[in-house]
């Protein structure tokens, strides 16, 4: 009988000092931090699951991972703990017991990204580590037609990058928008019930090409059915994405 404790833990973090969620060999991440300071804290090493990997430079404003530990120290006390020790671009929001079943990646029923651009021909000095900078203007109506294909339980294989460990490109795709503020971001807002790797940014990329005029919604499409990555556009740089929401 496991007479471990499964604790589940939502945080939030900023990727820009990090290679990504999963820990490595050569490079400091997310999943390393939160390992080795709850060693401390917990007096015995614990593997830290994530509901997903989110990759270098990449953003969380609501990322939820648990682990199994045999510590009898309560979740709002080892919040409180953690926040103390970590790193000032990692808070931790929840801490609370989650049944001995839940796995916070497998358990998963929907995720929400979004991507932020800054489309304007100026610099922002302050969102360079948090948007892509396109300095062309973007036709929104066309932008909003192509994302509008995407609704629905579709083969990603044109968005999928090379690498993925997914063995099924079926996704449904319960959300796909784009709005502009009067500043000139744009953020992209897609929820499904899971992503393949790098979607959302070859999306995105691909996306960028018909706002700016330089290929149009019916290329778009044609990409999107013909289920070859390299019909698509560019895979966009990592900082302009956020995991917003993890719905179990």
């Amino acid at each position: 009988m496991d007479e471990k404790k499964n604790i589940r833990l939502t945080l939030a973090y900023d990727g820009t000092g990090y290679h990504g969620w999963q820990r490595q060999k050569n490079g400091i991440t997310i999943q390393e931090i939160l390992e080795d300071n709850l060693g401390i804290i917990l007096g015995e090493r614990v593997i830290v699951i994530g509901s997903g990997r989110t990759d270098a430079g990449v953003h969380a404003l609501h990322q939820v991972c648990n682990f199994k530990t045999a510590s009898g120290i309560a979740p709002e006390s080892l919040r409180r703990a953690m926040n103390s020790l970590l790193r000032d671009d990692i808070y931790i929001h929840k801490a609370e017991y989650a049944p001995p079943g839940f796995h916070s990646r497998y358990s998963v029923k929907s995720k929400t990204y979004e991507y932020r651009i800054w489309n304007r021909k100026d610099e922002n000095i302050f969102l360079r580590h948090y948007s892509w900078h396109v300095r062309k203007g973007l036709e929104m109506v066309k932008i909003r037609e192509c994302l509008s294909l995407l609704a629905g339980k579709h083969d990603f294989s044109a968005f999928r990058s090379t690498g993925s460990g997914n063995l099924n490109p079926v996704r449904e795709m319960i959300r796909a928008d784009a709005t502009r503020d009067e500043q000139g971001l744009v953020t992209f807002v897609f929820e499904a019930d899971g992503f393949l790797r790098h979607m959302v940014r070859n999306i995105v990329g691909t996306v960028v090409d018909v706002g700016t005029g330089r290929t149009g919604v019916d290329e778009f499409a044609a990409i999107f059915k013909s289920l070859d990555r390299k019909n698509a556009g560019i895979k966009c740089p990592p900082q302009g994405l956020f995991l917003t929401m993890v719905n179990y």
